[in-house]
């Protein structure tokens, strides 16, 4: 009999869930890493769109993190704020020991074809066989990270690009896409090429946007990634967010800085 995979969460009721210990975070083991809330939070987003028999696409994320989030049970409520057909405003909020720990709201937006004008001016990444693997467990603490597969080239303090995949299930036993599974590891990118040692300046951040002008696909998540901090402690993480076909979005992550 085959072993279930390992999954970041357990669905408890139609809208209570548990983090398992593969969430364990990078900067307190005891808490989760907030990668995998977000996805589950665009799965879930895209899972009430569908149920209303919607047909619109993900097109953008804007997450605030509001609060750390215990390693345990929580709630997720999903709303419509702007209803449409062609263009519709979702809003989940991530509930966790009785305080709001992450807010999220998604532009589902219209699909056409317009394969004639596509197109994007953003460079290629590395070829994926050609990219080094990269030990990103060993920089980081808690068991999130090591349910990862990375591939990095550095190109200095704070720059470089990464290849990053997992096995490990979104949510147990359901079917997830793969835009929410990607949208699931884009918080990473704060951690994949620091600007400074993570043991001696916390640079955490407090959000998280993402925009898609293409829909994702396959297992592998690309980010050409710049880490910039200023003279009084706020910073700024901007990716260019691939898959193995080539660029599909953008990201962006503002922290904050702490010796």
């Amino acid at each position: 009999m085959t072993a279930p995979r390992p999954a970041y969460f357990r669905q408890l009721s139609p809208t209570r869930f548990e983090a398992t210990e593969f969430t364990s975070g990078a900067w307190n083991t005891s808490e989760q890493h907030i990668a995998p809330a977000i996805g589950l939070l665009a799965h879930l987003i895209e899972a009430d769109h569908r149920s209303r028999g919607g047909q619109l696409r993900l097109a953008s994320l804007s997450c605030d993190i509001l609060g750390v989030l215990a390693i345990g049970e929580f709630d997720v409520e999903v709303s419509v704020v702007r209803p449409g057909r062609t263009i519709e405003l979702v809003e989940a909020v991530l509930t966790s020991g009785g305080r709001t720990g992450v807010r999220a709201r998604a532009w589902m937006l219209q699909t056409a074809d317009t394969e004639g004008v596509a197109g994007s001016g953003f460079a290629a990444m590395p070829a994926l066989a050609s990219t080094p693997p990269f030990p990103f467990g060993e920089t980081w603490e808690g068991q999130c990270v090591k349910t990862l597969e990375v591939r990095r080239e550095q190109l200095g303090a704070g720059r470089g690009r990464s290849w990053v995949r997992t096995d490990t299930e979104l949510l147990a036993g359901a079917t997830v896409s793969e835009h929410a599974r990607f949208v699931g590891m884009l918080d990473f990118a704060n951690g994949l090429v620091p600007r400074a040692n993570p043991a001696e300046i916390a640079f955490p951040n407090v959000d998280l946007n993402v925009s898609f002008f293409r829909a994702p696909a396959g297992d592998w998540l690309g980010l050409d990634t710049t880490v910039s901090f200023g003279p009084d402690a706020v910073g700024l993480t901007e990716s260019v967010v691939h898959d193995e076909h080539g660029p599909v979005g953008t990201l962006s992550q503002t922290l904050t800085i702490r010796a």
